[in-house]
């Protein structure tokens, strides 16, 4: 899952939305936790990672993945994601229109990013250098636009990926295939969102075996 995908699939809780927005940029084992993070941000850590788990084995998620061209298929988890953040961007209003004070994508943008600003435990330096750029530029609503989209695959294939890159120009082919993508996604949402909810109580239930739900 991309950023607005996991800030989405977190919840409310703002240490679980943080950890979402945060998770790619912690590498390595979170038992015991990385020095510097802290409990909070480490429970939405491992919640960040179990969702992108589950993700890689959905059915949906899968075909997805197979309506990816044969040339950029190695590639094909990371334009899914971005493909999956358009979907959301696109149908929010459907999809999240009863989040309080957060119906409108915009809203739920600048909430995460002030929840982002003001969490008390320390973030990741990498991630710092890079959440100034995304709270500037709104880069989670901007995933509503397929151009962005494309921009986004572009440079993430220039600076992350090894040459040649199998990224440049990928955003072409969510326009090729826009329903069947589109499709799986309305399948994979309830099922992300059932799973993340079941982690969180399972979490919770650790924490006061007598408590079954989240207050």
């Amino acid at each position: 899952m991309n950023y607005l995908a996991h800030a989405f699939l977190a919840g409310p809780l703002s240490s679980d939305r943080v950890g979402g927005i945060a998770g790619d940029f912690v590498r390595g084992p979170l038992d015991p936790l990385p020095a510097g993070i802290g409990p909070l941000l480490g429970a939405g850590l491992v919640l960040h990672r179990r969702i992108d788990a589950y993700a890689d084995t959905h059915p949906a998620f899968q075909r997805s993945r197979t309506r990816v061209s044969v040339q950029r298929r190695r590639v094909g988890g990371i334009m899914v994601d971005l493909f999956y953040d358009h979907f959301l961007a696109v149908h929010w209003r459907r999809l999240a229109g009863n989040l309080p004070g957060e119906s409108a994508l915009e809203s739920f943008t600048a909430n995460t990013y002030r929840l982002i600003a003001t969490h008390p435990e320390p973030l990741p330096p990498t991630f710092c250098e890079v959440f100034a750029r995304m709270a500037a530029q709104d880069w989670l609503a901007s995933y509503r636009d397929p151009a962005s989209v494309a921009l986004a695959l572009d440079r993430i294939g220039e600076y992350r990926l090894r040459q040649p890159n199998q990224l440049k120009g990928a955003g072409e082919e969510l326009l090729e295939n826009y329903a069947g993508f589109e499709e799986d996604f309305m399948a994979f949402l309830p099922d992300a969102l059932a799973f993340a909810a079941s982690v969180q109580r399972e979490r919770f239930r650790a924490q006061d075996p007598g408590r079954a739900d989240m207050d």
